[in-house]
């Protein structure tokens, strides 16, 4: 077997999506005659937990592990509550208190291009030895936190490593990185690095053709799109909930607040009793107080169960508990290209899926092509009302369900055996 090493922040006991893509890369890998090490931080403060997810790390694997230092994480003495929200992506968009924006600017301009930054010199170090070790020739970083890549940046800068970096998400152009209150200077030297590394990488993997797209414009060198995918666990039996379930599993980050949405959701709770006694809206994971309010305002509030974030095979049981299952991005034309990775889980749940996002959402094309739900923008407000009620009629009669198609490409196998082909 070949030895590849995977560079990554996020590892179980985290929490989250930002841990499973890689997870489950190395969960396959050997699969494909590819025998992985993995280096995490020793000592990460990660904002969620899931120790759950520990069961899918592969028997015998090679883990190392160096210290990290994250003066970040000394605003938690300010604020436990505020530096959690802001490191799950959680930005208020208005009424932001003095702590907040301190801390949002002290983020954006003295952690370049993240509070993870201190961890990537003592890495260079580490790993240079560990590299020749264990005879390895290929390593691979995974961001955010983007200052992953500055580690894989230097490593192949002093001893010529294949490196292929991995974007989850894009760097400069994602959503939050607008809300960092960024000075001109420190704006450019995000650019600058971003620069840095999409330039000097061998391959470089995203998740969309958005991203890739954005990226083909900064660089020259190979782009391939992997997607997320899923792989389901959870094999208990499930029973269809009784209610009239619209389920959000997963963080409803501020500016994720389709108020067409709840709107639609409110006229036909005045119009409808039958809606009345069925309906129920549940959000499950972390949600900001902008979402909260303005589904309050609504008068939803009645209707709606909120729970905290769950295990990973929890959330798989709730998807498939579900009868409609809520997927929704921040309209802008910069999440055009997001994914989210719950798409995929949302898709082998074989449960209709009702999206709201950007005008051109990627998703919308993928959940066409599987035929797997409904995407709609912001301003859809008759259309949407239409299927509500459809979907509705059809949950009464006992027939609420999808027969998607092309799903199977999406499983984290057949992805896995996409990766190989780069390595």
């Amino acid at each position: 077997m070949r030895n590849v090493l995977v560079i990554t922040y996020y590892w179980p006991p985290a929490g989250g999506p930002g841990v499973q893509r890689w997870l489950k890369f190395v969960k396959y890998l050997r699969d494909f005659g590819i025998e992985p090490l993995v280096y995490i931080p020793e000592n990460p403060t990660y904002p969620m937990l899931d120790a759950s997810l520990a069961e899918d790390i592969p028997e015998g694997i090679t883990i190392l592990k160096h210290p990290i230092y994250e003066p970040y994480a000394w605003a938690a003495y300010l604020s436990t509550k505020k530096t959690k929200r802001i490191s799950l992506g959680i930005i208020k968009n208005k009424n932001q208190s003095f702590l907040e924006k301190m801390l949002l600017w002290v983020r954006g301009n003295l952690f370049i291009p993240d509070a993870r930054k201190f961890w990537v010199k003592p890495s260079v170090t580490f790993l240079s030895d560990m590299l020749v070790k264990h005879n390895i020739q290929t390593i691979i970083t995974t961001g955010p936190p983007h200052s992953v890549h500055l580690i894989g940046h230097q490593l192949k800068q002093n001893i010529g490593v294949r490196w292929i970096a991995d974007f989850r998400d894009p760097w400069t152009s994602i959503g939050y990185h607008k809300k960092l209150r960024l000075t001109k200077r420190s704006a450019a030297k995000h650019k600058h690095l971003e620069s840095l590394v999409l330039n000097h990488a061998d391959s470089i993997t995203v998740t969309s053709e958005k991203t890739k797209k954005e990226f083909q414009a900064l660089c020259n060198g190979p782009i391939s799109v992997i997607t997320n995918g899923y792989d389901i666990t959870y094999t208990g039996d499930v029973q269809l909930n009784q209610k009239f379930t619209l389920a959000h599993i997963g963080s409803l980050l501020s500016g994720r607040n389709p108020s067409n949405l709840w709107g639609v959701l409110a006229e036909i709770l005045k119009e409808n009793s039958e809606f009345r006694e069925a309906f129920e809206l549940q959000l499950i994971g972390v949600v900001s107080e902008d979402v909260i309010d303005n589904i309050y305002a609504y008068g939803l509030q009645p209707y709606l169960n909120q729970l905290d974030y769950l295990s990973h095979s929890d959330a798989i049981k709730f998807q498939q508990q579900s009868q409609v299952l809520l997927l929704i991005e921040i309209n802008s034309p910069e999440t055009e290209g997001i994914i989210p990775g719950k798409l995929f889980e949302y898709m082998a749940a074989k449960r209709p899926i009702l999206g709201v996002g950007p005008k051109n959402w990627e998703v919308g094309q993928i959940i066409a092509d599987t035929k797997s739900g409904q995407v709609f923008d912001y301003e859809a407000r008759l259309a949407l009302k239409a299927l509500i009620l459809e979907w509705f009629s059809r949950f009464q009669h006992n027939d609420l369900r999808v027969e998607s198609i092309n799903v199977e490409k999406y499983s984290r196998r057949e992805l896995t055996r996409k990766l190989t082909k780069l390595l």
